[in-house]
């Protein structure tokens, strides 16, 4: 697995992640404990060592599941982990945004995750007029401070909200949705982030699946599957669902893409070494509830870079064919 910087920090992580939303068993549909440890566990076998939840996945379980798999693990201490606060019930908002929420929030997931400190602590998609307060930033700051955390970042729904994190001194990381389908950070995020140092995390990067090739529309989903109860918006930010798409219009998106995938690769390689192709990613976190899946996507990473012909087509197709038709804050 190549590894990439993690500027803030100065460590090195895996350029492919493992992002455990689905672990939650809330919004991805059921997964058992051990068959979520067990794909953890495919993932590390396969060179991964970033893993990035949220104490509001499964209401802490993803949390406390990656806490068990690290348990006893010799090579622990190779693990970067990030987490997520801000969006849970108690007590919820905006009371979640006060120094003394937040403080509460970080120790219960030092607990469920049973580390001393957190690698990386992110505010998880929290409304503008936070961003723009300084309270919330100077309490992650005391917390890295006390030792608690080691690096702060944010998880982001807009290029608007990014632009407005990198004005905080000491940021270490945007966490954000970019794939295929949504390639506004190319133009407006890439350069200042890298400018600032701030790494670049790359949340949903196959789209919900969309990407992955293997979706039609007799696929269903369960209704415990945010695919199947948040197409439209209906519970949290629509491009947080297929990247804001609409169902059948990003499976006909897929097909026009299928002919530049090239022979012998899977159309989530293919989608997954676009992103990498960015020297301005550090991490691209898909997520996985199986074993297998973890190592498919694990083995993007050792396709060789696209051509630039790819590179132009897509973003060609991107602004005459995708933008359009991208719904929510974007």
């Amino acid at each position: 697995m190549q590894q990439r910087l993690f500027t803030a920090t100065g460590r090195n992580v895996s350029e492919v992640g493992l992002g455990t939303w689905q672990l939650g068993g809330t919004e991805w549909g059921e997964v058992s404990d051990d068959q979520a440890v067990e794909t953890l566990a495919a993932a590390a076998d396969a060179g991964v060592t970033f893993l990035d939840t949220a104490d509001i996945y499964g209401t802490g379980r993803s949390e406390s599941l990656i806490g068990r798999f690290l348990n006893g693990r010799a090579d622990r201490d190779g693990f970067f982990i990030a987490t997520k606060l801000g969006r849970r019930s108690d007590p919820g908002w905006p009371d979640n945004f006060q120094r003394t929420s937040i403080r509460q929030h970080t120790e219960d997931s030092l607990c469920r995750l049973q580390v001393d400190t957190i690698d990386l602590t992110q505010l998880h998609c929290v409304p503008m007029k936070y961003l723009a307060d300084g309270e919330v930033w100077g309490a992650l700051g005391e917390l890295k401070r006390v030792g608690k955390i080691r690096a702060f970042g944010a998880s982001v729904e807009s290029m608007g909200e990014a632009l407005e994190c990198l004005k905080v001194d000491g940021l270490a990381s945007l966490q954000i949705i970019f794939n295929v389908f949504r390639q506004k950070p190319i133009d407006e995020l890439f350069t200042v982030a890298k400018a600032k140092g701030v790494s670049i995390i790359v949340r949903l990067p196959l789209a919900s699946g969309l990407l992955s090739g293997n979706f039609n529309p007799q696929t269903k989903f369960a209704t415990t599957d945010h695919r199947s109860f948040n197409c439209d918006g209906q519970k949290f930010n629509v491009g947080e669902t297929f990247a804001g798409l609409q169902w059948d219009e990003g499976l006909r998106l897929v097909e026009q893409l299928r002919p530049h995938v090239p022979a012998g690769w899977s159309m989530a390689e293919w989608a997954l070494r676009w992103c990498l192709d960015f020297p301005e990613v550090t991490t691209i976190i898909p997520g996985a509830k199986r074993p297998a899946q973890a190592k498919q996507n694990a083995a993007a990473a050792n396709r060789p870079p696209l051509a630039k012909e790819t590179h132009q087509q897509m973003r060609d197709f991107y602004q005459h064919q995708i933008a359009q038709h991208i719904r929510g804050p974007y």
